[in-house]
């Protein structure tokens, strides 16, 4: 365990969240192997009926942090990021999110495989992965169309379209609008509650609307190919160079 990452078990739901807030809360390696480690011991656990993911301070998580990323680009199926992807497309107890600051990338992507998804005033997703020279990942590409249409779904991934709170309740991407102060509060009001339900019938709720999971892993690890081959591009050394040195990219 990592102390980026904090492990909580609030009765029968077990609080993962991301604790970088001086970086907020962009994920390393790190993070997300003990973000994977804690979602699969979840399923293990029979004292832990649901998981909620939130981030410290004011975002839930920046994305990827681009400096470990780049000097140490993931490879393979075995890597920590391969492994917190898997955990939250296979994990048979219910997923949540509790959202009210940024989530940038995968911070915006995780969220398709959350069962809940709470989010405040303060919530801004995005999914910027052309502007830093990347693909969609975690098999959004599929599944992002399918929540919110081609049409939004090209509009994010493209143009790095930003959206509130409000209009990801509005689109489906997220499930509940709370206030901030009340967040957490309520996320975990939620959580309680469906712990509290018989857990097996849960289970196979969530098993009946998530039944497409084998297509879901296929372009996850499609898009993890390309993901992996584009870091190593002219393309994203250029974006994040220009990102370091906060100027705009130049493609040419």
């Amino acid at each position: 365990m990592t102390d980026t990452i904090r492990i909580e078990r609030d009765g029968r739901v077990l609080v993962v969240t991301m604790n970088r807030p001086d970086k907020k809360n962009a994920l390393t390696h790190a993070m997300y192997a003990a973000m994977a480690d804690a979602i699969d011991g979840a399923q293990e656990d029979d004292g832990i009926r649901v998981v909620l993911l939130t981030g410290a301070g004011d975002a839930f998580t920046a994305g990827n942090d681009l400096v470990d990323f780049q000097s140490n680009p993931p490879r393979g199926t075995d890597t920590p990021v391969a492994r917190f992807l898997r955990a939250i497309l296979n994990a048979e107890k219910p997923l949540m999110a509790a959202v009210g600051g940024v989530a940038v990338g995968v911070g915006t992507t995780m969220l398709l495989h959350c069962d809940i998804v709470v989010v405040s005033e303060n919530a801004m997703l995005q999914t910027p992965f052309a502007d830093l020279a990347l693909v969609p990942e975690a098999g959004s590409s599929l599944l992002l169309p399918q929540v919110v249409g081609t049409a939004l779904a090209s509009d994010m991934f493209l143009t790095g379209r930003r959206l509130s709170g409000e209009e990801a309740v509005q689109i489906g991407l997220a499930s509940r609008f709370a206030p901030h102060a009340e967040l957490e509060t309520e996320a975990r009001r939620i959580a309680h509650g469906i712990a509290a339900k018989a857990p097996e019938a849960v289970r196979l709720t969530k098993g009946l609307l998530r039944r497409n999971r084998e297509e879901t892993g296929a372009r996850m690890a499609h898009e993890s190919a390309l993901f992996t081959e584009r870091l190593k591009s002219p393309e994203f050394m250029e974006a994040a160079t220009a990102f370091m040195q906060k100027r705009p990219p130049n493609f040419g």
